[in-house]
């Protein structure tokens, strides 16, 4: 989303860890989540190279939107989603829930996360030959799943990852 701050607004989302706007309309202080329970919670603050825009890199476990999407820019395709996910299982993780699926296959240990991601490699390389697109796919959201799960049991997030995916890119070869 897209908010505006002014100096007042900023001290306030440093000290609180919530994002916190100034509110053109009403003229008035407002923190994202106030009414609706779902705070963007400061996770990292970055300002651009004029020193007059901030980005704010947030946790969030719903809908950013007050239209109940994920977004405010009314985008179909939610290519953020994983990260979403992955700030849902930080959650449990933090705060076990009796009635999640989750945090009961956390509260059983590494090595039952372990064999549930190599069950879960089993039956998509299964579904993979069995070449029924939806099958592939469904198996397939659950290993990327079971293996969130397992990134998060070892403390790897998806940006160390990707750090490390980057790293191990190969350059390109130079055509003359």
């Amino acid at each position: 989303m897209l908010g505006y701050m002014n100096e007042e607004a900023y001290q306030k989302t440093l000290e609180e860890g919530k994002v916190t706007f100034f509110s053109r309309s009403k003229n008035r202080l407002w923190t994202k989540g106030e009414e609706s329970g779902i705070f963007l919670r400061v996770k990292e603050i970055y300002e651009d190279c004029d020193q007059d825009t901030l980005l704010i890199k947030c946790s969030v476990t719903g809908p950013v939107c007050h239209t109940g999407n994920r977004n405010c820019f009314n985008s179909d395709f939610d290519q953020n989603f994983i990260f979403q996910l992955e700030n849902v299982l930080d959650d449990r993780f933090e705060n076990p829930s009796e009635n999640s699926y989750v945090s009961g296959l956390i509260s059983k240990g590494l090595t039952k996360i372990s064999q549930k991601v190599g069950e879960e490699a089993v039956e998509t390389i299964i579904a993979a030959l069995a070449e029924r697109p939806e099958d592939f796919l469904n198996e397939s959201s659950d290993l990327l799943f079971h293996f969130l799960i397992l990134l998060k049991a070892k403390n790897i997030s998806l940006r160390d990852l990707a750090k490390n995916l980057k790293k191990r890119e190969k350059p390109k070869a130079i055509k003359d």
